[in-house]
Formats: structure tokens, C-alpha cells, sequence
């Protein structure tokens, strides 16, 4: 089931990527709640999150902290929130959201036009602060 995720880790569309390894890449949404609203998507083709078998469940949380630390780390925002929605597009995928209150994360709510400027300049930022695995404490 190809979808515009599955064309994005093809490189088919660009994106205005955070962080990848060899089973998770995160990228900036480009329809945004709040700047810094980031996609951590599995390269392997699965449509609903919760059919993610248990390992890679896992792994793709530990990926998603890593990145939430780097979008604190640069975004004026309280918290990060974190969202599995899954009726946007059929491919598993988690929301982070830099909050600073909870009407934020309110998805029917209108979304941020940014530039595509604006979103590299976002995207470069995050990018910096993303820690290699090995750097990584777990802390937030």
C-alpha cells in the first residue's frame, strides 16, 4: 500500500527531513499545528501504528524521544506533545508537537502556513540538535 510516506523514503517527494536511520525518519509536517510539528514515520509500509510489531514499536518511541529532545531543545515551546492520529494518511506514523497549551494539539484547528524557507530554516535548526544515538542520555 504506497503512500505519499512510502514516496518520501523513496525520495521521490521531498521533505524537510530531522533525523533518519535504517527503519525510522522524521521530517517536518509541512502542514504544521505549530512550527516544529514533526513526522516520525517506519520505512517499512504499515498502515495502521498499532499492527508495528513490539520491537520496532519500541524502537520507534526511543527514536521519537530523541527527536522531541532536539525539537525542545530549539523550539520555544513548555512540552512536546506526542499523538498517533492515523486516519490522515495509511501509513503508520506519530505526531510531535511543540505545545504551549493543550488547544495546540487540536487538530481540526487551522494549520500554519510556512514557507518553504521558513520550514528549511526549522528543519536546519532541529537537525543541529539531533544527538547520535551513542550521545543520547534519554533524559529529557
Amino acid at each position: 500500500m504506497a503512500s505519499i510516506f512510502s514516496k518520501i523514503i523513496a525520495g521521490e517527494i521531498p521533505c524537510h527531513k530531522i533525523a533518519e536511520d535504517e527503519d525510522f525518519l522524521a521530517f517536518l509536517d509541512i502542514h504544521p499545528l505549530t512550527k516544529g510539528h514533526t513526522l516520525v514515520i517506519p520505512k517499512k509500509e504499515i498502515d495502521y501504528f498499532f499492527d508495528i510489531d513490539d520491537q520496532d514499536l519500541a524502537d520507534i518511541m526511543i527514536f521519537s524521544k530523541r527527536v522531541a529532545k532536539a525539537i525542545k531543545t530549539v523550539m520555544d515551546c513548555n512540552r512536546i506533545g506526542v499523538t498517533v492520529i492515523g486516519l490522515e494518511v495509511p501509513h503508520a506514523h506519530i505526531h510531535l508537537i511543540p505545545l504551549h497549551r493543550v488547544s495546540d494539539i487540536n487538530f481540526e484547528r487551522e494549520k500554519l502556513k510556512l514557507t518553504n524557507d521558513e520550514l528549511a530554516e526549522i528543519a536546519g535548526k532541529i537537525q543541529q540538535a539531533f544527538l547520535p544515538e551513542d550521545h543520547f542520555d534519554g533524559n529529557m
